[in-house]
């Protein structure tokens, strides 16, 4: 018999037969990461972490009534006339606003998509005139998703850090706190007449600690590159894809890994996402 094990006393369906109420042995610790945080939640995170830098994360609270909504607001966003839209282009050397990525040399390859960047937290850093005044629930929408970012995000960071036995707080400290910074990308990738050619996105890795990606429900197109081969992540419905980024490499001592990703062009359809990400603090 394996150290610290023994039969009970009474089987679980005899105590209910009985009306008895379960022992404290048979309790869980209902934390914010449920009964399987010691052993299961912790032990997948960080084999996750370690080999791919990513994962799909469900149950994270978030209705499918919820994150359609979101779509729809981005979505509507992008269907507005050109003429509309203009009043929030980015303006020349700054990637805030809306358009296309900056152009760093005559010889850079395109991506075929259009987006909006905002920075979102700290608030006071807002440059409103770049948040859309249309749809009419854009700004709304946004604050409220990014309150909800935000909590999720808190949970990943320290589930990251228990994954390691380190202390609770020892990262997320560095990217939740009142100053550290959330920034929002609204992308829209059309269809593309020659996706065998066009990149909806470079490969590239991000700089962020974490970035946390609603996907259209709809359309695939992200990959991650792993041991030399892309794979196509598959679109969960009202998953967040996590993806790590350049900053919590570094943190982790290379334990954790910020993956290559890329995004490629459908030819029939268009495709939208939504990626929030986390950065730390400037001044820290």
């Amino acid at each position: 018999m394996a150290a610290g094990d023994s039969l009970p006393a009474k089987t679980a369906h005899q105590m209910a037969v009985d009306g008895d109420q379960p022992p404290s042995k048979y309790i869980f610790n209902n934390t914010k990461f449920g009964p399987l945080k010691p052993l299961l939640l912790l032990l997948r995170c960080r084999s996750a972490l370690t080999t791919w830098g990513c994962f799909q994360a469900v149950n994270h609270g978030l209705s499918d009534s919820y994150l359609d909504n979101l779509q729809q607001v981005t979505k509507q966003f992008f269907e507005l006339p050109l003429e509309e839209k203009r009043k929030y282009f980015r303006e020349t050397g700054s990637v805030e606003g809306y358009g296309n990525d900056m152009t760093y040399s005559e010889n850079q390859v395109q991506d075929w998509c259009d987006r909006l960047f905002l920075q979102i937290l700290p608030e006071d850093q807002r440059k409103l005139r770049f948040w859309p005044e249309n749809p009419s629930n854009f700004r709304d929408t946004i604050n409220d998703y990014t309150m909800k970012i935000k909590s999720i995000s808190v949970v990943i960071f320290e589930a990251m850090a228990e994954s390691l036995d380190l202390e609770e707080h020892c990262f997320s400290k560095h990217f939740t706190e009142e100053h550290d910074v959330l920034q929002g990308r609204f992308i829209l990738y059309p269809p593309c007449p020659t996706p065998d050619q066009v990149l909806g996105l470079k490969a590239h890795s991000d700089r962020s600690g974490i970035t946390l990606l609603l996907q259209d429900p709809g359309v695939e197109g992200l990959q991650v590159l792993n041991d030399g081969k892309w794979y196509m992540v598959p679109v969960i419905r009202d998953a967040l894809f996590i993806n790590l980024g350049d900053q919590m490499q570094i943190l982790s001592n290379g334990i954790f890994k910020s993956p290559v990703h890329r995004v490629v062009t459908n030819k029939g359809k268009g495709r939208i996402s939504v990626a929030m990400f986390t950065e730390p603090d400037p001044n820290k």
